[in-house]
């Protein structure tokens, strides 16, 4: 039914790239573009006409860029997804682009499968970093030794903040269940928690203020 399906708006500056993605998409049931926006400051506008539930965000693109655009949608709408799909990982890029509040960042070599995946998990909430973008963002988000805003987390209980450490680590929701022996359902309202506390709507954006404010480390986010 479409009402249960994924709303999705795709912002890229060439027409070509735009037609693929959405005849892509298109072809999942459960996957429904609802607009395209050939700049940023269109985006923004579609963002606010159509509220989708994803925007499908290209960087370099003119009148207003992507990061710019992220930034004013995810101030309008913080549980609202913005996946990143480009071809730069330039730090600079990465960096702006997690810290206004992008739930996944995939390059455009990724395989068409890869992109409909990514989409349906950055809508569940769950991270989605290409791995080249992952170790930047571990590298430069970490703090060790910081202990931050605390108090930005002392409304997390004990089982909330064993469960962010947990996706921290990539697993997902069936793994951190049976790691806590807790039902699938306890952790997704966990996260859910845990996602409107910190006022963020991904584990993407979670995980960072985690590292930034010195609540996740660097033996948080190692695989044992």
């Amino acid at each position: 039914m479409c009402a249960d399906k994924i709303r999705i708006i795709i912002a890229d500056d060439h027409k070509v790239v735009r037609e693929g993605t959405r005849e892509l998409l298109q072809k999942e049931n459960d996957l429904e573009v609802v607009g395209e926006a050939g700049d940023g400051e269109e985006a923004v506008d579609l963002v606010k006409q159509l509220n989708p539930d994803v925007v499908i965000m290209d960087i370099a693109m003119p009148r207003l860029n992507g990061i710019e655009a992220t930034k004013q949608i995810k101030e309008l709408f913080p549980r609202m997804a913005v996946l990143i799909l480009t071809g730069y990982d330039y730090d600079q890029y990465v960096f702006a682009l997690l810290e206004a509040g992008a739930a996944g960042y995939l390059l455009k070599d990724v395989r068409g499968q890869e992109v409909i995946e990514a989409v349906r998990a950055v809508h569940a909430g769950e991270s989605v970093l290409h791995p080249v973008v992952a170790r930047k963002a571990l590298d430069h988000f970490v703090h060790p030794e910081s202990k931050g805003e605390i108090s930005k987390f002392q409304a997390l209980t004990d089982r909330e903040i064993e469960v962010l450490r947990l996706a921290a680590k990539g697993h997902g929701n069936k793994e951190i269940a049976a790691e806590l022996d807790l039902s699938v359902r306890t952790i997704q309202a966990h996260l859910g928690n845990i996602f409107n506390k910190l006022k963020v709507g991904s584990r993407t954006e979670a995980v960072i203020i985690g590292l930034k404010n010195g609540l996740l480390t660097l033996d948080d986010i190692k695989e044992e």
